[in-house]
């Protein structure tokens, strides 16, 4: 194997059930975990880094608690919290050298932390790397304790994380959009529904509506936090809590509430918790029903910006970047391209996950990996997304109200209006007759002399149409 962290020729030999190897010297990682290195080269991605700080939170908690009950030797203890804190500062994080995708439900991963954790603790002690017989991964480190209850308890620990950044994100999109309802409130554009003029609408309007989806998204978001705060650490292999004291089971959770700050509860059927995994795919059904809203403001905005003047060029967008090779002056809207793309990658993600839930078979789901994996990206992108979404496109977009204006003046669809005066059918003869000649509805109306120019002048108030109001109790009868 070819190890970029050490290209020295100094090795110590490590043995675990399948054998004897040889580990860099210098390495914290020991040979469980240059194994699943080896083995699984699959995506070149490592462990999330704020997965690995809660993995350490989680061994640091777990070495309080036996602390406490008398298992563990206070130094072992003190030297295993050491260790897990400098961790969690960001140290060592190189050493931890698995896969984000591996077989074997995270045990590697799982290892992986164990045997970094053992090897600075014994550092720590005065002794050599290497050396189990003074803090031993498995022994020590992981004592009371599963892969099978420490990964799925890191990935929840983890979301947990990570979520309140895509909330603060999105509640700054929130107010862009606010903002930029006020802001254009003044400005009447034509309303269209299956991409064919329907009727006026405030520009105001239409970004008033893009925050109160955005709002929906927060609000989910915050909901699925709930649930996720339920863990199954305490359950060892498969819920039952084999090899854990009582008083470990019970004080574990509160312990790691203390090292996170985090208000978790133990689950209350461990079994269950152990087994199922749908908080991870409620999660992830926010995010993907986030990322759908955001792709679909994202559209908007390229259709209503598109042009600038052969398309339909109502709005502005920042200018970020060339747009092209070859043409010259040309500008792309890149910043709702990207959010488009992350909606892309979120709804893929969304799939793997779900199936991946869907995979576990009796008492564990074995690919929690490819889960973490993908959620992690998943939120994480759209948090980066929605970052360079309201810095570098909505803040900045402006209105064309003279092109705004323009297009519903010589639109057919302003013709809705005068159904509650003349019916509709008749109103659907003048907007066939200003199809075929090209003469904008308010010159024919006053041609074939419908309604009057004072009465046409208030029908056709584009600010009314806006607004509930016009009611057919004004139907003329002819």
């Amino acid at each position: 194997m070819e190890n970029k962290l050490y290209d020295d020729s100094e090795f110590r030999v490590e043995s675990d059930s399948i054998g004897e190897r040889e580990v860099p010297e210098n390495a914290y990682y020991g040979v469980q975990t240059l194994r699943a290195a080896e083995n699984f080269k699959i995506t070149g991605f490592k462990i999330n880094r704020e997965f690995i700080n809660s993995l350490a939170q989680i061994k640091k908690a777990a070495a309080i608690t036996n602390g406490e009950i008398g298992l563990l030797d206070h130094k072992i203890e003190a030297s295993i919290a050491k260790a897990c804190d400098e961790i969690i500062k960001g140290k060592l994080h190189d050493e931890f050298i698995t896969d984000s995708i591996q077989g074997g439900a995270g045990t590697s991963m799982n290892m992986n932390a164990n045997e970094v954790i053992a090897n600075r603790a014994i550092e720590i002690m005065g002794g050599t790397k290497g050396d189990y017989s003074i803090v031993h991964p498995n022994d020590h480190v992981n004592m009371g304790q599963s892969t099978n209850d420490v990964i799925p308890t890191a990935g929840k620990v983890t979301t947990l994380k990570l979520l309140p950044k895509a909330v603060e994100q999105l509640k700054n999109l929130y107010k862009a959009f606010q903002d930029k309802s006020e802001e254009f409130d003044d400005v009447i554009k034509m309303g269209r529904t299956q991409l064919q003029d329907a009727v006026p609408i405030r520009l105001g309007q239409e970004f008033k509506a893009y925050s109160s989806v955005i709002e929906r998204d927060i609000k989910r978001l915050e909901k699925v936090e709930d649930n996720l705060k339920y863990v199954n650490l305490g359950a060892t292999a498969i819920g039952t809590g084999i090899n854990a004291d009582k008083l470990y089971e019970s004080k574990i959770v509160p312990n790691l509430n203390k090292v996170t700050g985090l208000n978790l509860h133990q689950a209350e059927d461990l079994i269950d918790g152990t087994q199922n995994l749908d908080s991870f795919v409620e999660v992830s059904a926010a995010i993907k029903t986030c990322a759908v809203n955001l792709s679909k403001i994202a559209n908007d905005l390229r259709l209503m910006s598109s042009g600038p003047r052969t398309g339909l060029g109502e709005i502005n967008l920042p200018a970020k970047q060339n747009g092209s090779s070859i043409m010259p002056g040309k500008v792309n809207p890149v910043i709702p391209e990207v959010i488009n793309q992350i909606a892309f990658n979120i709804i893929g993600n969304d799939v793997t996950i779900t199936m991946a839930a869907e995979a576990g078979q009796l008492e564990l789901n074995a690919f929690e990996p490819v889960i973490f994996f993908n959620l992690f990206q998943s939120i994480e992108t759209l948090t980066n997304g929605i970052n360079t979404f309201v810095v570098n496109c909505i803040q900045g977009i402006t209105a064309n109200k003279k092109r705004c204006k323009s297009l519903v003046d010589n639109s057919v669809g302003i013709v809705t209006a005068i159904c509650p005066y003349v019916g509709y059918k008749e109103a659907a003869k003048i907007a066939k007759t200003a199809i075929k000649t090209g003469e904008p509805i308010r010159k024919i109306i006053l041609k074939q002399g419908i309604l009057k120019e004072a009465e046409l002048k208030k029908v056709l108030n584009t600010v009314a149409m806006t607004e509930p109001g016009i009611s057919c109790k004004c139907l003329i009868s002819k």
